[in-house]
């Protein structure tokens, strides 16, 4: 991001796709705004954009109306899109073209919460490492094989900034604001939205696991990770125990305290709803999504399917083409 002169502003665009994140753009801009306020300066300015210059709404039914023409994009110093949960059928053809302008202009471009798949389909992601809501994360590796997709909170990689939803946009700006500013500002604006702890690049996404403690509690959550790093080809519980220095017994009393299920069982439920992610927000062909999944053939994994959700995965697959 280019260092903001005092005369001159440092211009960032917002592009907001159709249900966009509410909250990730409220905690990137609002980043901005308190780095005005705290320094007294016009450090920063910004604007809104839609691909169709039309009012968007977001994933709450706010409104939010453009305050720049996508013509007068070239205008920006630096571009970031703007997703939801919606990221897939919000990303046509128009926000594509947009997206190359900018990138053909050598504009940086950056994305909040699932904003990287709408970058991703545009194509000026390609080797690139990004950042993008863990929700997404598994079906959009599938998709898109020339950008490394992490499970960091933010990535800025040369001249792209991405990050995961909720408040990882506060991070990545407070990154951006440190950078440009000084350690100072930054922490002051942290002070005001009683942000405690300011996330780093390098953090890890904090993926969905009960809230529970006590001994051995360590052990389940890296039995866990370790699981969820290896859906393709998974691995023997012996191997995941061994990794993890305990016995296999102990690995199997951790998972039934705390999970009440056994180990095999949690890995198998694991890469289920893998598939499903992969079925519902990508359009990978089954059998690809069979393989992704560590499953050997489909009449397994279509047995292993019907069984956890009660039909088979082509059925899944056509109630979200029915849906669209």
């Amino acid at each position: 991001m280019t260092r903001t002169l005092p005369d001159h502003p440092a211009h960032v665009g917002f592009v907001l796709l159709r249900d966009h994140s509410m909250i990730a753009f409220a905690n990137a801009i609002e980043c901005f705004r308190m780095a005005n306020y705290i320094s007294r300066r016009a450090l920063y300015r910004w604007s809104v954009l839609t691909a169709d210059d039309a009012t968007t709404l977001a994933s709450n039914g706010l409104a939010m109306a453009p305050t720049l023409p996508r013509e007068a994009i070239g205008r920006c110093d630096i571009v970031f899109v703007c997703g939801g949960t919606g990221v897939r059928s919000a990303t046509d053809e128009s926000v594509r073209r947009l997206l190359r302008h900018c990138a053909a202009l050598r504009k940086p471009l950056g994305a909040l919460c699932t904003g990287s798949f709408a970058l991703a389909s545009a194509g000026v992601l390609d080797g690139y490492r990004c950042a993008i809501h863990w929700e997404n994360l598994a079906a959009i590796r599938e998709e898109f094989p020339k950008v490394s997709f992490a499970q960091e909170v933010f990535i800025i990689d040369r001249d792209r900034y991405t990050c995961s939803g909720g408040t990882a946009p506060l991070d990545l700006v407070l990154h951006l604001i440190r950078a440009e500013h000084g350690a100072k500002l930054a922490r002051e604006i942290s002070e005001q939205f009683i942000v405690e702890r300011q996330r780093a690049q390098g953090d890890r996404q904090r993926m969905p696991m009960p809230e529970c403690v006590g001994p051995g509690y360590q052990h389940l959550s890296e039995a866990v990770e370790i699981m969820s790093a290896n859906i393709e080809e998974p691995l023997a519980l012996q191997e995941i125990a061994d990794a993890i220095r305990i016995s296999l017994r102990q690995l199997e009393r951790l998972f039934h305290r705390y999970l009440t299920t056994r180990p095999a069982q949690y890995y198998m439920n694991l890469r289920l709803r893998r598939a499903r992610e992969l079925l519902m927000l990508s359009s990978v062909p089954i059998m690809q999504i069979t393989i992704a999944c560590g499953f050997l053939s489909s009449s397994h994994f279509c047995k292993a399917y019907r069984g956890q959700f009660g039909h088979p995965p082509s059925a899944e697959r056509r109630r979200i083409a029915e849906a669209a």
